[in-house]
């Protein structure tokens, strides 16, 4: 059980705009009475002191404006000391960032690209982007994270580099990775954009691929609305990442006020980690009970230490009456608690965009099942999170009795 003392909490408004707007609908009654208060996501903006107090210090010595100055500079040391001397490309978006590291690793057109059948969107398209094709493995079955043998068996003449995700609080077999990629020449990219700060036997997430790949974006953990990063060893990656982003001046910059805001929240973001892996221990303890909501790892043990971007679980399969994943998450949003459909995955998309290696099996289940909750409820206090096993267990209660059919 985790106490109060030390979780604490957030003093923090609830809920975001759209949040809001979908629960000021008309709320299905609960077998309990009514629904519980909404606790859905409580909105970290403005919760930070130090980060207007950074964006104050950059306004009163005009860095704000600059095209590059010292918020970009310790922002980028950060990074590079993080990954233990490592080179940092800045750039406007995790977006961006993923076609720059396809473009530094050497991904030219007609080229192939290997990458899960299950992913965010961007990753298929920053391919595309640069006139290279994806190829689509499968998941490990149960985890969000790709098959190594299936990246094996889609090996062949034109493939040049494997996006490897890191999603919902999942960790990649990237090892595995390596080893079969390595030997033929191919690299590996890994998208950490949403577990920044996690480890794998101390060593950080990202820093043994070819290139790594941080977002900053609106919802991220550590978020300035905009923004990302590429992380590499290898100079020549960096190079050709400069050189393709030189148009007169950065194609695609981080802005100074951007970076200054960043500063204080990767101060912060072991603690914070922490505290939302202590609030997952918690919630998955929690709810065990319930066996329509399932959630296994690809790599569990003891020297892994992940970050809790989402927080996801598979929904639909149970020894009573099967839930349906889309009727879970807007009974829960009715309840308070901010539980959305996970990525729609890639494995209906047409042979005329992408090679598929298999029937994608694991892919479909996870596009048609995965639920995941947004990280800053992973922040709330104590009681808070009781809301949450509460509405949830109401949840499922309602849906197995046909309550809200």
């Amino acid at each position: 059980m985790i106490t109060e003392t030390e979780r604490g909490s957030i003093d923090t408004p609830m809920g975001d705009p759209k949040f809001k707007a979908h629960t000021e609908t008309k709320r299905p009654p609960s077998e309990d009475g009514g629904p519980l208060p909404r606790s859905g996501v409580p909105d970290g903006s403005g919760s930070d002191p130090e980060v207007m107090q950074a964006m104050a210090a950059a306004w009163q010595d005009g860095s704000w404006s600059k095209y590059d100055g010292r918020w970009t500079r310790q922002l980028a040391a950060s990074l590079s000391a993080w990954y233990q001397g490592a080179e940092v490309y800045l750039c406007c978006s995790g977006t961006i960032a993923v076609e720059l590291a396809l473009r530094g690793v050497g991904v030219s057109p007609r080229d192939e690209v290997i990458l899960a059948g299950y992913d965010f969107p961007g990753n298929f398209r920053a391919v595309e982007s640069i006139g290279a094709s994806p190829v689509l493995v499968d998941l490990l079955p149960d985890t969000w994270t790709m098959d190594p043998g299936e990246v094996r068996a889609a090996i062949g003449p034109d493939v040049r580099a494997v996006i490897v995700s890191h999603l919902h609080g999942d960790v990649a077999r990237v090892r595995e990775l390596i080893d079969i990629c390595h030997p033929l020449g191919i690299a590996v990219v890994e998208d950490v954009c949403q577990c920044p700060g996690a480890t794998r036997g101390h060593q950080p997430v990202g820093s043994i691929g070819d290139a790594a790949v941080w977002s900053f974006g609106g919802s991220k953990l550590l978020t300035a609305g905009r923004g990302g990063a590429v992380v590499s060893r290898r100079p020549e990656v960096m190079q050709r990442i400069r050189v393709y982003s030189e148009r007169g001046n950065q194609a695609f910059p981080m802005s100074e006020l951007q970076a200054c805001v960043l500063g204080p929240q990767w101060n912060a973001l072991a603690e914070r980690n922490r505290q939302r892996a202590r609030a997952v221990q918690f919630l998955t303890e929690q709810l065990s009970e319930l066996d329509c909501l399932n959630r296994s790892v690809s790599e569990a043990g003891v020297d892994i230490a992940p970050a809790f971007y989402k927080l996801g679980w598979f929904c639909g399969r149970g020894h009573e009456r099967p839930v349906d994943r889309d009727a879970f998450s807007m009974a829960a949003r009715a309840e308070g608690v901010a539980l959305d459909p996970g990525f729609r995955g890639f494995a209906t998309r047409s042979s005329r965009r992408c090679r598929k290696v298999s029937e994608l099996a694991q892919s479909r289940r996870a596009s048609e099942q995965t639920l995941l909750l947004h990280h800053p409820v992973l922040l709330g206090s104590n009681a808070e999170l009781r809301q949450v096993v509460t509405a949830i267990q109401k949840v499922v209660r309602g849906l197995q009795s046909g309550r809200y059919a």
